[in-house]
């Protein structure tokens, strides 16, 4: 008996030592280790579009004319207050910015047909189409265009080669009916191509892109293919010219605070190169064997 007893004993010495240990091991076992943070990666911002309304666009374009000193209204202030008091009325500051920069946009365009010579689809289209980039940006706004005058073209070449005779206005309501399905098929293929510019494009954007290409196949009907590219083109060139103009900073804000002189000097460059009446730069170049001798 006092065998039993003595065996007992030892096992429960034994057990005593035994399980502080292993409730301890099991102790630091169930802690739990601390969850690694990760910081999350910095998203590329999108880049401010001033043609829309945000806080991106707004808040600079503010900043400045609160800055801005003035003095009295009259007589070199007037459209000062005058921008003032429209965007404290609630009229987006960026849309008075753009407002300011077309005529010197539209005076670009006409100092690149009367002085150099490019040519274009006159000066509205190609201003126009300068806002379109500064909208969607000029990768996509010259993606589209030519997504459009390929559809266009196309269409125009099958009904010619199945010699289907329709008036003017019916067969361009039917390549704008296939212009729509192409670019829906475009913004269709956003969430697979996953360019964020995509998301951007507005009816607006699209309306002008399509006023560009029915010149575009005008001008192909009248002359030839050839012309009509090269129209087109040099459009396209005056408008990325136009489009950098748009998005200068510096340039932003000197119309906005200098409004008067921006426009008094516009007006001016615009009336001495109306009186202007010499040869352009190409025709210089191209009858330089004619003038030299």
């Amino acid at each position: 008996m006092y065998k039993k007893l003595f065996i007992v004993a030892v096992f429960l010495f034994i057990l005593g030592l035994i399980l502080p240990g292993s409730l301890r091991a099991q102790k630091i076992y169930l802690t739990p280790s601390p969850i690694p943070t990760f910081s999350p990666e910095p998203e590329s911002l999108p880049k401010p579009d001033i043609t829309q309304k945000s806080p991106e666009t707004l808040g600079p374009l503010e900043e400045i004319l609160q800055k801005q000193k003035l003095g009295a209204v009259w007589p070199t202030n007037p459209i000062k207050y005058a921008i003032r008091g429209a965007v404290k009325a609630g009229v987006p500051a960026n849309t008075l910015v753009l407002l300011l920069l077309l005529p010197l946009v539209a005076l670009v365009i006409a100092v690149a047909r009367n002085i150099i010579g490019i040519r274009g689809f006159g000066i509205f289209l190609p201003a126009s189409l300068s806002v379109v980039f500064v909208a969607i940006g000029p990768v996509v706004g010259i993606g589209l265009f030519l997504v459009i005058v390929l559809v266009s073209t196309s269409v125009r070449i099958i009904f010619r080669k199945l010699k289907i005779k329709l008036q003017y206005l019916p067969r361009m309501a039917l390549i704008l009916w296939a212009v729509v399905f192409a670019v829906l098929g475009v913004l269709f293929s956003a969430p697979y191509v996953k360019f964020s510019q995509l998301t951007n494009v507005s009816i607006f954007a699209v309306l002008i892109l399509v006023l560009l290409a029915e010149d575009f196949i005008r001008v192909q009907l009248g002359k030839s293919a050839k012309t009509a590219i090269g129209i087109t083109s040099e459009t396209l060139v005056l408008s990325l010219f136009s489009y950098l103009f748009l998005t200068l900073k510096p340039l932003q804000s000197y119309v906005l605070l200098n409004p008067e002189i921006t426009l008094l000097v516009v007006g001016f460059a615009d009336f001495m190169l109306a009186r202007y009446s010499g040869l352009r730069l190409r025709e210089l170049w191209r009858f330089r064997k004619l003038i030299s001798s």
